[in-house]
């Protein structure tokens, strides 16, 4: 499903990297999005592949129907960013999800 790793960004608060593959489940990661946004608010996604972007919004769909009922809503912001896999470096998508 996903790994994740933290990453520093514009702030100091670590920020959870949730990897998402054409093979992810949809339930599992939408899940993990919404506990990093009840917990930190922000999260970011990151995918390589149409599958996976895929994956990816159909969680951020479902993600934002958990958070709903909580008086949260989602705000995304794509991003390109350049990853290395295996040894070759790949332009792969920053999904940056916030709480509204």
């Amino acid at each position: 499903m996903q790994n994740k790793e933290h990453s520093k960004g514009n702030t100091d608060m670590d920020i959870d990297i949730i990897k998402v593959s054409a093979h992810s489940s949809v339930n599992a990661v939408a899940g993990a999005i919404a506990n990093v946004i009840r917990g930190k608010g922000k999260a970011e996604i990151q995918v390589v592949g149409a599958g996976a972007l895929n994956q990816a919004v159909k969680a951020l769909i479902i993600a934002r129907g958990y958070l709903a009922p909580e008086g949260m809503d989602l705000v995304c912001t794509p991003a390109f960013t350049e990853i290395a896999i295996n040894g070759d470096e790949r332009t792969a998508i920053r999904l940056i999800v916030e709480s509204k």
